[in-house]
């Protein structure tokens, strides 16, 4: 983890873009199903997370609720969540984050992902969290049976695994980190930073003609 107020906008011209490598993960539509905004949206934003991380926690309720109402609804930004569970530290993270990659399976990852955030202090200390993910099911509105079945899968472990190669390859260290258009932001900044990186971007490619995507 970094502090929250740390600036570090580095890594622009990274050779390998985020977008490449989740593009090519085993799930095809992976981002759809864990994206917001309009597809042609002119900034893309890759947030690198994890769901037991307290600083992803703070980011995901209070920060990102702004951005989605400023940036993502009205068409500036798109908006992908990638898994980047850190092990190391974070034992139940990467159930946590297999619950929500299979809620998405069922259309249903933004409300199991606001969830797993507003409880994580109830499930992080959990030596079997299992039973309190599948609980979820249930609040969000999908097949616990199908939950399950998923969660269990060997493949989806492997794509936690695939997409938290892909953030380590794009620059991230730590969580949460955010790739935009090139460059890493890392560290759950308050909002002035997020609207001062966000528009220097807009401004800049407004001024550009559009760019097949």
């Amino acid at each position: 983890m970094i502090a929250r107020h740390a600036v570090a906008l580095a890594a622009w011209g990274l050779g390998l873009g985020l977008g490449d490598l989740v593009a090519q993960q085993p799930s095809s539509s992976a981002v759809a199903t864990r994206s917001k905004g309009s597809p042609k949206a002119p900034i893309t934003v890759y947030e690198m997370s994890d769901f037991q991380c307290p600083y992803c926690r703070s980011f995901a309720l209070e920060t990102f609720r702004a951005l989605e109402q400023e940036y993502v609804a009205p068409g500036k930004v798109r908006w992908v969540f990638v898994n980047f569970p850190l092990t190391s530290i974070h034992p139940n993270a990467v159930a946590a984050a297999g619950t929500a990659l299979c809620a998405a399976g069922q259309g249903a990852f933004w409300p199991v992902h606001d969830l797993l955030y507003a409880h994580q202090d109830v499930w992080a200390p959990l030596k079997q969290p299992g039973p309190f993910f599948l609980s979820l099911a249930d609040s969000a509105g999908i097949s616990k049976p199908k939950l399950l079945e998923c969660v269990k899968s060997p493949a989806t472990e492997a794509e936690i695994r695939y997409e938290a190669e892909g953030a380590e390859r794009a620059g991230a260290t730590s969580t949460p980190s955010f790739y935009i258009e090139g460059g890493l932001l890392t560290g759950a900044h308050p909002l002035p930073i997020f609207r001062q990186v966000l528009d220097s971007i807009h401004t800049v490619k407004a001024r550009r003609p559009a760019q097949p995507r």
